[in-house]
């Protein structure tokens, strides 16, 4: 019974994206169809009450740069702004999800991705910390970063399913956000695509991406699918 109430609207989508690509040029097209290939949701970011601009657009071309598509924003204290010089339209090929609702929107954000089959890890020294490369990607991976000063909140390291450090050899005691963000996620995707795991997009996810994209670049995308609709 789902399947085929679900039919309907998938279909619809599907022409939907066929009819809004008529107004995008060959040469966009097909960067859609290079980049969607490498797109996964298998690997999430999670950030939580990043307050500057810079290191919040830095995590986003990070992870556009390294195709993770779902980027979810926690606003406890601090709303997430980001800074367009820095993100340079990375923002457009995400899916940005913000949790702002709540006093504690932690545990909202913990309590969406546990229900997705997420495994949370905690990016921060822990005494049953693990290192970078000892992290198992055997079941679906989404990583928790924290405030530039303070770190993530202990109610975020406590209720964490792991915790995993970057080795580091200096004095200082910690990598700046973005530079940690893009470390972690350089390795992990990198073994993640060698590996024999299905990180790949379904088509479902990717019809929706698509369309978000494809959006994302036309002009007047609102009133073209609402002349769609009207005829469909």
């Amino acid at each position: 019974m789902t399947a085929k109430k679900n039919k309907p609207l998938s279909d619809k989508k599907q022409k939907l994206l066929e009819y809004l690509l008529t107004y995008v040029s060959e040469h966009k097209q097909a960067l859609f169809e290079e980049k969607i290939r490498f797109r996964t949701k298998y690997i999430t970011v999670v950030l939580e009450d990043i307050f500057q601009p810079h290191n919040a657009s830095a995590v986003l071309r990070t992870c556009d740069c390294f195709g993770v598509q779902d980027i979810h924003i926690i606003e406890n204290q601090n709303k997430y702004e980001v800074n367009p010089d820095v993100a340079l339209g990375s923002s457009k090929w995400l899916k940005l999800m913000k949790y702002n609702t709540e006093k504690q929107n932690t545990i909202m954000a913990y309590q969406t991705l546990k229900k997705q089959g997420y495994r949370i890890v905690a990016t921060t020294p822990h005494k049953n910390d693990i290192l970078l490369e000892e992290l198992s990607l055997d079941q679906k991976t989404a990583l928790v970063f924290g405030t530039e000063m303070r770190g993530l909140t202990n109610w975020a390291i406590d209720n964490a399913d792991a915790w995993v450090k970057i080795p580091m050899y200096g004095f200082t005691e910690s990598f700046n956000i973005s530079v940690s963000a893009a470390i972690i996620l350089h390795y992990l995707t990198e073994k993640l695509r060698k590996s024999d795991i299905a990180w790949q997009l379904n088509q479902t996810e990717i019809t929706d991406i698509k369309l978000d994209w494809v959006k994302n670049t036309i002009k007047r995308a609102e009133l073209l699918e609402q002349k769609f609709l009207k005829n469909s």
